[in-house]
């Protein structure tokens, strides 16, 4: 049975580096980020053009590989998650959430019951065809599957505490970029509005035991936030990975 290995070295403290992933549509996109270093990388059904097949070869290659696959729902729905998880996600990031109790809801939707509501249709690829009980396999999901909670409004950040009570909540992954519109101030990700804001959540989480996290288009602001403590980083994308490669190798080769 797979282990979430992000969501074990989250509990244990440890950081783990992540990235957006939404647009090529190839395995070996996640084997070239686990050979790289990186933990994991959320799937990105929100902004990206990934269908439900795709994800599932995305999925079911990752954890082969040593990698953690994380799905980004385009909206709360049990649908959306759900079938995620059946393909083979190991975690769903919930995106836009403002409302404590629609996030109960969608917390439940992650798991099987007594815990949630999750209905079951696994299938053997799930345990690399394992021959395992019901109640075993109900039991492994339960604990390894990963939930995170994105924040990303100001009317989510004044509303911080009364999200993260809500049981279940594993990470958050603050998305800097609405969360600076939201505040008046699009793309000044190191206004103080913004690095204020994203303090108080981030101190919000250590406080219930959350890992805190965000996810960053640079290397200077990955650093930025993990010397300040966020564990849950991620920084770039797959296409923005191949075009800072492409354009340092022409600029070195033009000069």
């Amino acid at each position: 049975m797979a282990t979430n290995l992000v969501k074990r070295a989250l509990k244990e403290g440890k950081v783990q580096y992540g990235t957006n992933f939404g647009q090529f549509r190839s395995q070996d996109v996640l084997k070239i980020f686990a050979q790289a270093g990186f933990h994991w990388a959320f799937v990105d059904c929100e902004h990206g053009g990934f269908d439900l097949e795709t994800v599932q070869d995305l999925c079911r290659i990752a954890p082969f590989v040593g990698f953690t696959p994380i799905l980004r729902v385009a909206d709360l729905q049990y649908s959306l998650v759900a079938r995620s998880l059946d393909v083979g996600a190991q975690g769903i990031i919930f995106p836009r959430v403002e409302s404590p109790e629609l996030l109960e809801k969608a917390v439940s939707w992650c798991k099987f019951p007594p815990q949630g509501i999750r209905g079951f249709g696994l299938n053997a690829f799930h345990f690399n065809h394992q021959q395992l009980s019901m109640p075993e396999m109900i039991d492994h999901l339960n604990e390894e599957t990963l939930v995170v909670l994105q924040i990303e409004t100001k009317k989510a950040l004044d509303a911080r505490e009364e999200l993260l009570a809500v049981p279940g909540i594993d990470a958050v992954m603050i998305g800097p970029a609405d969360l600076s519109i939201s505040l008046g101030c699009p793309g000044e990700f190191q206004s103080p509005l913004v690095v204020d804001a994203m303090e108080a959540i981030k101190e919000s989480c250590n406080r219930r035991g959350i890992a805190p996290g965000t996810q960053t288009r640079t290397l200077k602001m990955a650093r930025f936030w993990k010397e300040r403590g966020m564990r849950f980083l991620g920084c770039s994308s797959d296409t923005g990975m191949l075009f800072d490669r492409a354009k340092e190798l022409i600029t070195e080769l033009e000069n």
